[in-house]
């Protein structure tokens, strides 16, 4: 294990409470969804906790997120407050995205947030093209990218990677790997499962980790902000994965046998680290007990505030949605300029 990560009872204590937030909130989106509180589409992300917050321990406010459309855990570990969150779900004004994105395009600038993409891939070249960014201004950040195992069979993620090499960006690409693109196992999908060794074709360091243990996935991510900060080179983490839920609300889950969720959800990352606490007496069941009821004050006040929360009045649909025309004053004076050069 890395000698950059320091493990102590508070920071274990801290990674679980983090984890159980994105799990118990997600649940209650659940119960939401199915009442119509919340509409559209609904990608869950229980199971895959581990990865958002052990990755973002790693980052520093100044690294970019890029993420995809199951990115509720990512949100949360990157400190969006919860009420922002769950107003966006309900499409209010107070949303993140001012209700404009909800689910799947959770989005806030000041965090260094840049999405929720509903497209899969998408996020890969956006990622490249801040860290392009980064490089040219001389920024010191690193621009962070999560990406499902589908999304290698786009034509986005073989040209993001071979970019990323060529121009020797500081990009960290976060594979999900979570064996199912929507309902297709990788297995059948892909001649070469190892997606690490895929990064490798393109000359990018890479490294495979269980993405079911928080404390593994810490340490190699702050692995890979180290050697993306001392070479300016990309770097790929795959973080094997599971999700328990399906792709999204309506999905009927045919593909997979219960035998096989019930498997991976006894070695789940919320299980897995409660055990370890226990084990090694770091805590008491009160003290769980505690946690719990205070992430559930906090959905609690998330629901009240969402639901209390203002929808966009009619007349305001149109604002942010067109560039708003120069006046014919401004008009000329841009005009002569032009004609000018």
């Amino acid at each position: 294990m890395t000698e950059r990560l320091h493990i102590n009872r508070n920071h274990l204590l801290h990674q679980l409470r983090q984890m159980l937030r994105i799990r118990r909130f997600e649940e209650k989106c659940a119960e939401l969804y199915a009442q119509e509180k919340i509409r559209g589409f609904l990608h869950l992300y229980i199971g895959e906790e581990a990865i958002a917050v052990g990755v973002m321990s790693a980052l520093s406010g100044e690294d970019q997120i890029v993420a995809t459309y199951r990115e509720h855990g990512h949100a949360l570990a990157r400190g969006l407050t919860m009420g922002s969150v769950m107003a966006e779900m309900y499409g209010k004004t107070t949303g993140c995205s001012r209700g404009r994105g909800g689910s799947m395009h959770l989005f806030d600038r000041p965090m260094q947030f840049y999405g929720g993409n509903a497209i899969v891939g998408g996020g890969l070249p956006l990622a490249t093209g801040l860290a392009l960014a980064n490089k040219k201004l001389q920024r010191p950040a690193i621009a962070a990218c999560f990406f499902g195992e589908g999304a290698v069979a786009e034509g986005e993620f073989h040209e993001s990677l071979n970019l990323a090499a060529l121009w020797q960006l500081p990009v960290l690409f976060i594979c999900e790997n979570n064996r199912y693109a929507m309902g297709t196992a990788l297995a059948i999908s892909e001649s070469e499962t190892n997606i690490a060794k895929k990064a490798n074709s393109y000359g990018i360091a890479s490294e495979q980790v269980d993405g079911m243990n928080v404390v593994d996935v810490e340490a190699a991510a702050l692995d890979a902000v180290a050697y993306i900060q001392e070479q300016q080179k990309p770097y790929l983490l795959e973080c094997q994965t599971y999700r328990f839920r399906g792709h999204s609300s309506f999905d009927s889950q045919l593909y997979r046998d219960k035998e096989e969720i019930t498997l991976w959800e006894e070695k789940g990352p919320v299980r897995q680290l409660i055990k370890w606490l226990r084990n090694n007496s770091h805590f008491e069941d009160s003290e769980l007990e505690m946690i719990e009821k205070e992430i559930e004050t906090e959905i609690a006040a998330a629901v009240h505030f969402a639901e209390e929360s203002d929808w966009e009045p009619v007349e305001d649909l149109h604002r942010d949605v067109y560039t708003p025309p120069l006046d014919s004053s401004r008009r000329n004076s841009s005009q002569s300029d032009s004609q000018q050069k």
